[in-house]
């Protein structure tokens, strides 16, 4: 059965899509600890992230650079954190997460409630940051 972010990916499931390449997908995180919290994922689907190729991570880490370059240009915030957590979804996924404090990455903390109209805005801002 295909995870959640492979039906994302396949437009099943709508998402507020960031970028997306022949191999990379990128969209905002619905449960997020910080406004931009974006998600990228290989559209090769990989539970473990360790288990992917050497070529397919480096590209990720590198689509993840871009998009993070994007987050920045678009909200406030002093650093891109980036998080791998890997047990919540069963498809390799890299957290961007824009950081004021190190406090702003507690994946405990309440999640934000954004309207579908704010997470419309930050995606869009951050779609025309990224290059």
């Amino acid at each position: 059965m295909a995870s959640i972010f492979t039906r994302i990916i396949n437009g099943e499931i709508p998402s507020y899509k960031i970028a997306e390449d022949e191999n990379y997908y990128a969209f905002l995180d619905i449960n997020p600890v910080a406004k931009a919290h974006t998600l990228v994922v290989p559209k090769q689907e990989t539970d473990y992230i360790f288990d992917i190729d050497n070529d397919t991570l480096g590209g990720l880490v590198i689509f993840a650079k871009r998009v993070a370059k994007a987050i920045e240009k678009s909200v406030e915030c002093k650093r891109i954190g980036v998080a791998v957590l890997g047990l919540e979804v069963p498809h390799a996924h890299i957290h961007l997460i824009p950081l004021n404090s190190e406090s702003d990455v507690d994946f405990k903390k309440a999640k934000l409630q954004l309207s579908t109209e704010e997470f419309k805005q930050i995606a869009e801002k951050i779609r025309e940051n990224f290059v």
